[in-house]
């Protein structure tokens, strides 16, 4: 598997400090990146995300077949090990109680891709020029929008777009999404925390992973417009470019994609 991988982040222009977190590791057998947005006061936000990139990665170094049958459950443990982390350092540290983190994450090898997700950070599949979101938010205005109280940029432009319905570290328990398919040369993938995509609407998300920059320059490219637009929010992305797949015949390779939990995803429309 050959890929080429780029990360940024950026404090944005209203923030005085980052409380996002990433990780994004790949070698010519697997990838694996992720992106954490925290939230909670003294610095905790800061905190909690950074505890469950940390968590995750480490569960997650144990995961080497991604076409395994318990590849999905191995991957929910690994949010819910984050998740039970993060809430027990709340119960022995009173003044870090209310801290918690949204957290998406992607597995790439064997010609097949995995992704786990809490919360509002997103995952998207760019394939033959269409733009996919493959994790749904848990957010109240995601909620409005499946309810058809609101349209998705009414959703984005909402004083509300930030209330989110579910996130590592708030509870004792919480139900992971895990979402998985067949990976096809040429396959873009981005993670990016709502500070991103508040900014950015599809659209233009898909104008820039669809254009010929690297992905260095197209993260580059994403954070500035961000910040052109306001940067409301810390701003994360992580920009992953399938260049060649491996050979291996992926788990479900019929299908485009498949969910542990959760709604299949709908294309977002360029």
């Amino acid at each position: 598997m050959q890929l080429s991988v780029a990360a940024g982040t950026d404090v944005g222009r209203t923030r005085v400090g980052n409380e996002d977190s990433l990780h994004a590791d790949a070698d010519e057998q697997r990838g694996v990146f992720i992106v954490a947005d925290g939230m909670g006061g003294h610095a905790a936000g800061e905190i909690a995300s950074a505890m469950a990139v940390h968590t995750v990665a480490e569960s997650l170094s144990t995961l080497h077949d991604t076409t395994a049958e318990d590849a999905d459950e191995q991957m929910a443990f690994a949010l819910r090990e984050a998740n039970r982390r993060i809430y027990e350092r709340t119960l022995h540290e009173p003044e870090k109680r209310g801290m918690g983190t949204t957290l998406s994450c992607l597995v790439l090898g064997q010609g097949h891709w995995l992704v786990g997700h809490i919360g509002d950070s997103r995952v998207y599949l760019l394939r033959d020029g269409a733009l996919y979101q493959l994790t749904r938010d848990h957010s109240y205005v995601q909620e409005q929008v499946e309810a058809g109280l609101m349209t998705p940029e009414e959703a984005r432009r909402s004083p509300h777009s930030n209330v989110i319905t579910r996130c590592v570290g708030a509870n004792r328990d919480v139900e992971a999404d895990v979402v998985s398919g067949a990976l096809h040369d040429g396959d873009r993938f981005l993670l990016a925390s709502d500070g991103l995509t508040g900014m950015l609407d599809d659209m233009a998300l898909q104008r820039v992973l669809h254009s010929e920059l690297s992905p260095g320059r197209q993260v580059d490219s994403l954070i500035a417009n961000a910040n052109r637009r306001g940067g409301l929010d810390n701003i994360t992305a992580i920009v992953v470019q399938v260049q060649a797949v491996a050979s291996e015949r992926p788990r479900h390779s019929d299908e485009p994609w498949r969910r542990t939990t959760g709604e299949h995803p709908v294309p977002s429309h360029p």
